[in-house]
């Protein structure tokens, strides 16, 4: 007796809603986009979760990051509530990055659209070609 081999289908998306979304909501969904898409955050949030905690650790995890952009970025995230920053008062004195309960929380939901990039790299690739 032969059986079929078993697949493990893709799983599907969600359903859609029942309603349409407002307008209220289309825009605090591109708001999102607009954040957690803005070049190198998602980056930089995502090695804070993984463990960087000092600038030379963000540097290692985010590369191609210029230090003059890793720095404007950090202020960023720690303005809009995503980092926090803390100085510890040693010998020299260092400067501590870490997310917040809201950056972990980002990265939380953008690993879904993480693994979605992962299993689509080849259309993710064909937009570089542009």
């Amino acid at each position: 007796m032969t059986s079929e081999p078993t697949t493990n289908p893709t799983p599907a998306a969600s359903a859609p809603p029942s309603q349409p979304p407002s307008p209220d909501e289309c825009g605090v969904f591109q708001r999102t986009l607009e954040q957690a898409g803005r070049r190198w955050s998602g980056a930089i949030l995502y090695a804070g979760v993984a463990g960087a905690r000092r600038f030379v650790e963000y540097r290692r995890y985010v590369r191609g990051i210029s230090d003059r952009v890793l720095t404007q970025r950090l202020r960023d995230l720690e303005r809009q509530g995503f980092i926090a920053r803390e100085v510890v008062p040693t010998m020299p004195v260092q400067i501590l990055y870490t997310p917040t309960q809201a950056g972990a929380e980002l990265v939380a939901a953008l690993r879904p659209l993480a693994e979605w990039g992962s299993r689509h790299l080849d259309v993710l690739d064909r937009e570089d070609d542009h």
